[in-house]
């Protein structure tokens, strides 16, 4: 109740905190979070997942910046894939049935599920070269008339 009286009549003691020891990192941005590619595989997917969701972990391919989502490190043999450029890596990525895998400057590969582009749209890495492909959607009359009903 004192405490409660004290900040109520403006006399509470202001105490700063101190920097030292405070753990609170800044809210992290965009543009600091390109991934650096001269770095091993697990240094590549823990910059991955330290940035998955908020702000995304991001590269540039085709000329557009890239985001990366949702990575694990793959202890495999090379997968099959198509070959990806990725602007910075030493080594082109590969589109697996599985995900994008990438490279890191020790050889070893990092699996990445999910990219995000630049207009927001996500899509499964694995669906890379066929992201372009767009399919519409055939409604039956039974799921028309529903449609209608709904709205």
């Amino acid at each position: 109740v004192e405490a409660v009286h004290l900040i109520a009549d403006g006399k509470a003691p202001r105490i700063p905190q101190p920097k030292e020891g405070a753990t609170y990192e800044g809210i992290q941005k965009k543009e600091n979070a390109e991934i650096s590619w001269d770095q091993p595989a697990a240094a590549l997917h823990n910059w991955i997942r330290g940035h998955d969701k908020v702000p995304g972990a991001w590269a540039t391919i085709d000329g557009q910046a890239v985001t990366f989502y949702g990575s694990s490190l793959l202890d495999a043999s090379v997968p099959a894939g198509q070959e990806l450029a990725i602007k910075g890596a030493s080594r082109p990525g590969l589109v697996t049935k599985n995900g994008l895998v990438v490279f890191g400057n020790d050889g070893k590969m990092v699996l990445v599920r999910n990219l995000q582009f630049e207009d927001g749209k996500m899509i499964p890495a694995s669906k890379y070269f066929s992201a372009e492909e767009t399919t519409t959607l055939e409604l039956t009359e039974e799921e028309k008339k529903m449609a209608e009903d709904i709205r």
